[in-house]
């Protein structure tokens, strides 16, 4: 890419619903980049020249083919993703996300919700409008996710509504009630409504939906889905008039099952991560759905499409397409076939460059709620009721979980069995005094000592899994002692990654957190043995009420296809 024009540095760019957005990126007042051009709208790749002015496409013209060494296309967007989950703040994912050619999230800030209220979405907006990225952030549409866990906050139907009014809410983040929707429940009805009336899409969330319960569901004013576990279930939805977001995140994969849409239903498809930790977004953001459809052999105006068309024109966000008067939202790559990104530029600035991000740290003010204290050894003991005891099963890339029931041990209390990979699991609740609720997992895989999080979706209390209590306690206390973070003992050594940000973000920058991550990640697979993909990912997932079929919250274990609670033993 030729890049030729002047050069100034702005200090502050007050355009984004009224908040300073501060950059010492470069950015070019007026100039001209050059290459092939993959123009979506119009199905080509032609060479071209482009006039940049303020940040905006001013011109094309067409130029030599031989003046082109590299390629032009509009820069991606993630359909679907809790930045929380990254354990990074916004500006901070943002620093990483653009070296792969990411220049936008439909952010849904629910996690944070859970934990803080409305104080905590205020901090995504405003953490996220000093960087030069775009975030598209929605009205969290189920807090707290169910009334079968005990979350910090709730917003109401009048909440969201107070949201979606908002110039920088931009969508009604998932509905993952979709019990609630099916049964046309009042308060989850009025803040479909409110998205309605305020003239902007319906997220939708409903793992298993088939048939006329899919219908049902979208003919509410869902639009999207990115719960889709198998093709068949995909396809349903897709009839009933639904966008599905194919996910690839740190835990549930789905690209395998449903990449056949692409060649079906092109138009339909979106790329999302859901949830994306500091480790894998090192390593790379949709740029790598891009290349695993392009190596399927799908075209490449259709997969690119999926990054970046669908998603902007289904949300109709400010994001440019290369068009004349767009946003110069775009990155350079090497060649299609390889798809190395070099540059990526946004709102004509270019924010990252051969490797390099160009956006600069931002100071954190950290918002927490976290009034838990140190729990002792007898609170974690587990006691045999019955000759039957119900066990959550959990399975590596997928949020779905089994409900298995086996002989209970001829034992007073419950004890792990890592032979058959029995653990005990406890969900400890964060935001008051209370006396942990205990389950037991298998999937899980440790062999020794314990893993902790209160990254817990979707309230996010402490969970903790482990093989014996004394390095659950371990995990459980140095959690408690830092007020929320991921934790890992074996019993000698503890190690912890302190998450000050709602127990659920780091305040250190990108790849500091990064590597801490990775330390983690590694001790639980080496030194514990855990042979999942993420095991901290997969951990904070026992605790999510709203994907079948066993899990555990902090009121007890929960079934999660009849929507309510059951003992441990039988």
């Amino acid at each position: 890419m030729t890049i030729q024009g002047k050069m100034t540095v702005k200090k502050e760019n007050d355009d984004i619903g009224g908040r300073k957005k501060w950059t010492s990126c470069r950015l070019m007042e007026t100039y001209s980049i050059r290459g092939f051009c993959i123009l979506l709208n119009e199905r080509r790749i032609e060479p071209l020249e482009i006039d940049i002015v303020e940040g905006r496409i001013a011109a094309r013209r067409v130029v030599p083919p031989e003046t082109c060494h590299t390629y032009l296309l509009p820069g991606f967007v993630d359909a679907h993703v809790h930045i929380e989950s990254s354990l990074l703040v916004p500006s901070e994912f943002a620093r990483m996300a653009v070296l792969h050619g990411t220049v936008g999230t439909i952010s849904d800030p629910h996690e944070i919700a859970n934990v803080c209220g409305l104080q905590g979405v205020e901090f995504m907006l405003n953490n996220a409008a000093q960087v030069p990225f775009h975030f598209f952030f929605g009205a969290p549409s189920c807090v707290p996710a169910t009334t079968f866990e005990t979350a910090g906050a709730a917003l109401h139907a009048s909440d969201v509504d107070q949201l979606l009014r908002r110039d920088d809410i931009w969508y009604l983040a998932e509905m993952m009630n979709y019990p609630g929707v099916l049964s046309k429940d009042p308060e989850v009805m009025a803040k479909i409504a409110a998205a309605k009336q305020h003239g902007k899409p319906a997220d939708g969330h409903a793992p298993g939906l088939r048939g006329d319960e899919a219908k049902r569901y979208a003919a509410a004013g869902l639009s999207t889905d990115h719960e889709c576990f198998t093709l068949e279930e995909a396809l349903d939805k897709v009839a009933a008039g639904m966008h599905i977001q194919i996910r690839e995140g740190s835990a549930a994969r789905n690209f395998e099952a449903l990449h056949p849409l692409l060649g079906i239903h092109p138009e339909k498809v979106m790329f999302c991560s859901d949830d994306k930790h500091p480790d894998s977004l090192l390593e790379g953001h949709i740029n790598l759905l891009v290349k695993r459809a392009l190596n399927w052999g799908y075209n490449l105006f259709d997969v690119l499409n999926a990054a970046s068309t669908n998603i902007v024109q289904h949300y109709q966000l400010p994001v440019g397409l290369l068009n004349i008067g767009d946003w110069a939202d775009m990155i350079e790559i090497d060649h299609p076939e390889k798809f190395n990104v070099l540059r990526t530029i946004v709102r004509g600035q270019i924010v990252s460059e051969h490797g390099k991000s160009l956006i600069q740290r931002i100071r954190i003010e950290p918002v927490n709620r976290f009034e838990a204290n140190p729990i002792r050894a007898e609170h974690l003991q587990l006691p045999v009721t019955g000759s039957t005891q119900h066990v959550i099963v959990a399975h590596d890339g997928q949020l779905i979980t089994e409900h298995q029931s086996i002989q209970s041990p001829q034992t007073m209390y419950f004890e792990a069995n890592t032979t058959d990979d029995l653990l005990k699991l406890a969900v400890i609740n964060r935001y008051h005094k209370a006396e942990p609720a205990l389950a037991i997992l298998k999937g899980l895989g440790l062999k020794r000592g314990a893993l902790a999080s209160t990254v817990a979706h979707d309230s996010h209390n402490l969970i903790v899994s482990g093989c014996d209590d004394e390095s659950m306690l371990l995990c459980i206390n140095a959690l408690m002692e830092n007020k929320g973070g991921l934790a890992a003992s074996d019993g000698q050594q503890t190690l912890v990654l302190p998450l000050p940000v709602a127990g659920l973000m780091s305040d250190a920058e990108a790849w500091h957190v990064a590597a801490e991550y990775i330390q983690l990640d590694q001790f639980a697979k080496s030194s514990l043995g855990s042979h999942l993909r993420a095991p901290f990912m997969t951990l904070s997932f026992m605790a999510l009420l709203v994907i079948p079929h066993l899990k555990l919250s902090d009121l007890g274990l929960f079934n999660g296809d009849q929507f309510r609670f059951r003992p441990v033993y039988d």
